[in-house]
């Protein structure tokens, strides 16, 4: 398909690709259309002689086109990024006069935002769920994404924060808000400041150093974040919703930034009035607050608490209670896998907030939900028709309750025995859905870490074994297999009545096969399988599980480069030498010079947690530390 470009045919391609997969898979295969529709943004001269309108009018219309096909498909993210697409657009708005119509600049920068996204959603990490992108296009989407974040570059954008054109300040915090997900961006937008204020800094410290006094956030590493808590007083929920967004991902993992949004000096702060927003009538605006206020109750509220100042408690509660109305309440399924998702950054690896969350009662709304879009007793085809978008919530909904259960075992009993969420997590095991199947795993692990329930309620239902044959698939994606795989790390403890059971089916070749697929994360799982499978087992069992492993294998674990694996590796060896009998087959199988020897290096180890391990198996097993010394006298001896 061969397109002629001209300002017709560009509103024509606009109005047939939105909402349009089809359409636009079909223009993203034309190369030569994607290059003339960049070649627009920088160069319009040759496309006006069939053309009815300006230059700008062509350059507005490609700059849509361009929008559009961002969204959704990555064929055409790829077509843009051949194109350079995004150098494009910031050589156009470096470009951009003060006489140019805002509708110029709006489009130009609503662009930067969705090639932005685009790339940010293919890089990752996801914001909310889990999603599937083409390895081949991550490498070339980083390299775009890490130029956006180049200094050279804020320094053509960013400014526009402060732009005379709202739906401009819009886009450009909208970029920061999707684009923000790591560290290092983090820190180099937190540390951008204008051209004119860095050479002001260059002068001398003195009026910087008022300059900060002043006003917290107006110090190095505090103007973005300055600018766009000036706007969170403004009258439009749209602005004002693009700021929050922004602070949310600029707050995120970044204490620098945090403390200064929650401290207040003869005002409130700028935490107080996000968090007067979270209570806001409007959806949209409650969820970017509660958001923004997450990012900083989890980057950590600093000490010093005044009357004005809430504590990180106070502002929790606030988020949870605005969550849990939104999980409960009959609104669009989108506004109500955020609530979920804004609800699970919030508890995610912290007791203390899984407990509060649970207290509150989100645990019995995140439950209701469950039961409301899923079956107990699913039939064969169950969610082969089932919205994209409902299996979405019912993703987020089973995330946070995994979340929540991670850490109290009053809380798994609770899920279990009176809520009897049990059907309804094994019933998605199954689900067409990538990140249904992979937050049920979720919510399995965290029950399994419960003796009682271990013992009782996954073996009754037969939920693990569900879970097992999940684990057992070759063609499972990946993210599900390790989240089954940390299930089955559960299920083989010495408590476990599946113990048995697992060994039977197979269990040790499919975790030596993990061990030696080169993931370090199922690497690591695998170990810490076997470190489990082993605790107070027989020596027929430690005999199975080495003739599997093997020997050799285990000695060249606890030299792996990866000190998370030797800790695992030790702890393994540990679990063998267990007994008299165990600590003879440990000797005999790996030899005592190997064995001594790994033992010697791994305590020179700069990892605490591999000295501690090794500390332990010899100062624990009386044989092992009597030929430690024995060979530490012939060392001296020599």
């Amino acid at each position: 398909m061969t397109v002629n470009v001209d300002l017709s045919t560009l509103k024509r391609v606009k109005n047939s690709v939105i909402g349009n997969p089809t359409a636009k898979a079909a223009y993203a295969k034309d190369e030569n259309f994607i290059l003339k529709l960049v070649e627009c943004i920088t160069n319009p001269l040759p496309y006006l002689e069939s053309s009815q309108g300006s230059q700008d009018d062509i350059r507005i219309e490609a700059a849509h086109v361009v929008s559009s096909l961002s969204y959704g498909s990555t064929d055409a993210l790829k077509s843009l990024l051949t194109a350079n697409a995004h150098q494009a657009f910031v050589y156009a708005i470096s470009n951009l006069q003060p006489t140019d119509q805002p509708a110029l600049k709006a489009a130009f920068a609503r662009a930067l935002k969705a090639l932005g996204s685009a790339l940010a959603d293919v890089v990752g990490p996801s914001q909310m769920g889990i999603h599937d992108y083409p390895v081949d296009l991550q490498e070339d989407a980083r390299n775009a994404l890490d130029y956006l974040f180049e200094v050279e570059v804020l320094d053509i954008y960013l400014p526009h924060l402060v732009d005379s054109s709202q739906q401009t300040v819009i886009s450009i915090a909208q970029l920061l808000a999707s684009a923000l997900r790591s560290q290092p961006y983090r820190a180099a937008v937190s540390e951008w400041l204008p051209q004119a204020e860095r050479h002001k800094e260059v002068k001398g410290k003195r009026g910087w150093e008022k300059t900060d006094t002043a006003n917290p956030l107006a110090r190095q590493g505090g103007w973005v974040a300055k600018e766009l808590v000036s706007y969170l007083n403004k009258k439009d929920s749209k602005l004002q919703e693009a700021a929050l967004s922004a602070l949310a991902s600029l707050a995120k993992e970044n204490p620098s930034v945090a403390s200064k949004l929650a401290k207040s000096v003869d005002q409130p702060s700028p935490l107080n009035v996000i968090l007067s927003l979270c209570k806001s009538r409007l959806t949209d605006l409650q969820v970017a607050a509660c958001l923004c206020a997450t990012s900083i109750i989890r980057s950590g509220i600093p000490s010093y608490v005044s009357a004005e100042q809430p504590t990180a408690k106070a502002a929790a509660m606030t988020v949870i209670h605005s969550m849990n109305n939104l999980i409960s309440s009959d609104l669009d399924v989108r506004t109500r896998t955020k609530a979920c998702f804004v609800l699970c950054h919030l508890v995610s690896d912290d007791k203390d907030l899984c407990q509060l969350a649970y207290e509150r009662g989100s645990l019995n709304q995140l439950a209701d939900l469950v039961k409301s879009i899923t079956p107990s007793e699913p039939n064969v085809q169950w969610d082969e028709d089932e919205p994209e978008s409902q299996a979405c919530l019912r993703e987020a909904a089973f995330t946070t309750i995994a979340s929540i259960a991670l850490f109290d075992n009053d809380i798994r009993c609770e899920i279990t025995d009176n809520l009897r969420l049990i059907p309804y997590i094994q019933a998605s095991l199954t689900h067409r859905h990538v990140g249904v199947r992979y937050s049920a795993c979720q919510c399995a692990r965290a029950l399994s870490r419960a003796v009682a329930v271990l013992r009782t309620n996954i073996v009754d239902t037969g939920l693990g074994l569900a879970v097992y044959r999940i684990f057992l698939k070759e063609d499972e994606d990946k993210r599900v297999t390790y989240a089954a795989s940390a299930v089955v790390c559960n299920l083989v403890n010495d408590f476990s009545p599946l113990r048995s059971t697992l060994l039977e089916k197979g269990v040790i070749p499919r975790l030596v096969h993990l061990l030696h697929s080169g993931d370090p994360g199922f690497r690591l799982n695998a170990l810490w399988t076997f470190k489990n499978l082993l605790y107070k087992s027989s020596t027929e069992v430690k005999r199975q599980v080495m003739e599997g492993l093997g020997w050799h294998e285990l000695s060249c674990l606890l030299m792996d480069s990866d000190l998370s694996v030797q800790e695992q590796a030790f702890h393994v060896v540990r679990h063998l030498a267990d007994g008299e009998e165990g600590i003879e087959m440990v000797f005999v199988e790996m030899g005592e010079q190997v064995l001594l020897g790994s033992l010697s290096i791994a305590l020179e180890s700069e990892n605490e947690n591999v000295v501690c391990q090794v500390s332990t198996l010899v100062l624990s097993r009386k044989a092992l530390l009597n030929a430690f010394f024995r060979r530490l006298s012939a060392c001296w001896a020599t």
